[in-house]
């Protein structure tokens, strides 16, 4: 059997799932199609259920029923079952003629306990009974018709879609987002009786919104089942307010503690807020191709971390835009073929002009063991040599059947390279580049009076100047690597320049784009005022200022921005690059602003007796196994960095890079400024 990871984790859970699912109607939910997608593919679900009319279906409250000669259903959800998730559940099963019914759900008993307000000393006395599921599966038959029919909830920990052996996803919280502190006046607001919250380290679980602590609980818990997985006992660390929550959260969650007693593996789990660094984020730095990939083809609906490649090339239709829609897009999860996953993996590890030779090569190996009559040619890789090895595929369906996956990833590096935004990217590092030499020299109102020329309205833009949302890109990369500043006259009469810029380039927009919309708050252009305009970007800068002032908590980790001198150029040191180098210091000082959570009273006592005897506090280089957790987003050039540096600073140290979603620069403004960090939309 191969050795406990990701991968396992995820394959295992689906075979739990795929278990019940034979010659069944499967809904699945966005989250869990997506770690499906990654882990095991639908085609392993299709073979599972091995029916020839095997239907799949989003859970969704408009999804189609079954018929008479669909007796069984199986519902595949990432959620809590409560509120809106048990009412759309009902309103499926009540037009249908299901006579068996299986609820797949990825939260653990113990926290739709929490989430039906038992209290712990409660639930502790259920240990072993499962209340809350038994009581859904009389409802099931009670909606089937017949008490007699069958009916099954259980939990299965569908928490992760696998990026690769080193990096998984959770897309059940991909809008997890940490807080900044205008919410803390948010919170404030709703505790009117009680002390105010001074900043956001005074933030803990007892202050948050029921919404939000619920979301937390829903991540522990899948967290939870993945240390049982790897056989560890988890030392828990954290970086930044929200991941402290979440890493006490962890460290104190009542199932693990009877699993860690048995637990013969050790780990560190390390939090860190993506808000202490928004610069790597947006930054275009990252030599990757697969960056480049997810940030200019359009995202796979319903997906996160994926994207749609178009698949026409590979046809006999001509490659019109009518067309488009008429063939299954591709995409970059291949789960089911080693071949095209052991090439994603290569692109993943690589830098961008290795990347495609690395496309180049697996072409044509895959045309040679075909026999396709192929030209070589070395050199520099361009699209169009690319493409005429993609074209040899075409007619023979054989050799396409074959190396489908490699296609799919062949056809998204050629989109790719010809897409006018992959030829922005360099125009992005230029400035980026220049920044960093600006923020050194000058002032903060002196780099925003360099941007404002660029701000410029829909008529009078060129393709090579830059849209709204790309605007905010690089007010999120200014206000995130200049770190704290001071507040003077002339930053104000600087912002006030920008603001009025922007807040015209709004109003002036011939369409809304989507993400205009949502922070202007107006679906189209011609109900956007300028007092409109201005107020939403008004609520941007307040965010600008509170992203500025991420790291003001941060003793250590203050800085991501490292000053020129006579022989180097000012550059940009990546937190989670300063996070890493501190765990593995060799010289082990206590971690500053790398927070220890303890479990209990032993973890505790240990903590008390350091300060006046040798009791050596837990430390996160202690263990074999670091699993690197970055709440809101983590970069493919980030993971990278993580999965090169750890092992060359200790060897023999195993490394898992775990996140929300995988970020291109244009995640970071939707969200910043549209996600309500508070209110998690839950299902109910």
């Amino acid at each position: 059997m191969s050795t406990p990871g990701v991968l396992t984790f995820t394959q295992q859970a689906w075979e739990q799932v795929l278990a019940k699912v034979k010659r069944a109607v499967v809904y699945l939910d966005a989250a869990c199609a997506e770690s499906l997608h990654w882990g095991c593919g639908s085609s392993r679900l299709l073979e599972a259920v091995g029916n020839s009319a095997c239907y799949l279906r989003e859970f969704e409250p408009a999804a189609v029923g079954g018929g008479a000669e669909q007796p069984k259903a199986v519902f595949v959800l990432s959620c809590l079952l409560k509120g809106r998730t048990v009412e759309t559940l009902r309103d499926i099963i009540c037009r249908s003629h299901f006579q068996y019914c299986v609820v797949v759900t990825a939260v653990n008993h113990a926290v739709h306990l929490t989430a039906n307000h038992v209290p712990p000393a409660a639930a502790a006395e259920l240990e072993g009974q499962q209340p809350v599921f038994e009581q859904l599966e009389e409802k099931l038959c009670e909606w089937m018709g017949n008490m007699n029919y069958t009916a099954e909830v259980l939990h299965v920990p569908l928490l992760l879609a696998c990026a690769a052996p080193h990096l998984a996803l959770t897309p059940a919280f991909a809008s997890l987002f940490p807080l900044l502190p205008q919410d803390v006046h948010i919170l404030n607001r709703a505790r009117s009786d009680k002390r105010r919250l001074g900043n956001l380290a005074e933030v803990d679980a007892t202050t948050l919104t029921p919404e939000l602590l619920l979301t937390i609980r829903c991540l522990v818990s899948g967290l939870s089942s993945l240390c049982e997985h790897l056989g560890v006992r988890e030392e828990c660390f954290a970086v930044g307010s929200l991941s402290r929550i979440i890493a006490a959260d962890l460290a104190n969650f009542a199932p693990a503690k009877n699993r860690r007693k048995t637990a013969t593996g050790r780990a560190s789990v390390v939090f860190v807020d993506r808000t202490l660094d928004l610069t790597g984020a947006v930054g275009h730095h990252g030599d990757n191709l697969v960056e480049k990939i997810l940030s200019v083809l359009p995202q796979l609906p319903g997906h996160t971390n994926d994207v749609m490649v178009n698949m026409v090339e590979l046809t006999a239709l001509q490659a019109e835009e009518e067309n488009q829609n008429m063939v299954a897009p591709g995409c970059l999860a291949q789960s089911n073929d080693p071949a095209a996953k052991a090439l994603w993996e290569a692109l993943l590890n690589t830098k961008h002009k290795e990347a495609v030779m690395e496309v180049r090569r697996h072409l044509v190996e895959a045309a040679s063991r075909e026999n396709l009559p192929i030209k070589m040619s070395m050199g520099r890789v361009t699209p169009g040599q690319l493409t005429s090895y993609i074209h040899l595929f075409k007619n023979n369906l054989k050799a396409l059947g074959n190396h489908c996956g490699l296609l799919q990833l062949g056809l998204a590096t050629v989109q790719t390279l010809k897409h006018p935004q992959t030829a922005k990217w360099d125009n992005f590092l230029a400035f980026e580049r220049l920044l960093l030499q600006s923020i050194g020299e000058s002032t903060m109102s002196v780099v925003l009076n360099q941007l404002l020329p660029m701000i410029k309205p829909s008529n009078q833009r060129t393709n090579d100047d830059y849209s709204p949302e790309e605007l905010l890109v690089l007010l999120i990369y200014i206000y995130s690597v200049s770190g704290e500043f001071s507040v003077d006259k002339d930053l104000g009469e600087g912002e006030e320049k920008v603001k009025k810029a922007l807040a015209r380039v709004f109003c002036e927009e011939s369409e809304l784009s989507p993400l205009l919309q949502k922070i202007t708050g107006c679906d189209s252009s011609i109900n956007l005022t300028f007092h409109k305009s201005r107020r939403a970007v008004d609520e941007l800068f307040t965010s600008l200022r509170d992203i500025a002032g991420a790291r003001n908590l941060m003793k250590q980790f203050k800085s991501v921005y490292v000053p020129g001198n006579h022989t180097h150029q000012a550059s940009y040191k990546p937190l989670l690059k300063q996070v890493v180098e501190e765990i593995f210091n060799p010289e082990r000082p206590d971690p500053v602003d790398i927070e220890h959570m303890s479990s209990g009273l032993t973890d505790l006592l240990k903590t008390g007796f350091s300060m006046f005897m040798k009791v050596s506090r837990p430390h996160p280089s202690d263990h074999p196994l670091l699993i690197l957790f970055v709440v809101g987003g983590v970069t493919v050039s980030e993971a990278k960095m993580i999965k090169d540096l750890v092992p060359s600073l200790k060897p023999g140290t195993q490394v898992i890079v775990l996140s929300t979603r995988l970020l291109k620069p244009t995640s970071i403004p939707e969200l910043l400024f549209t996600t309500d960090r508070l209110h998690p939309d839950l299902g109910f």
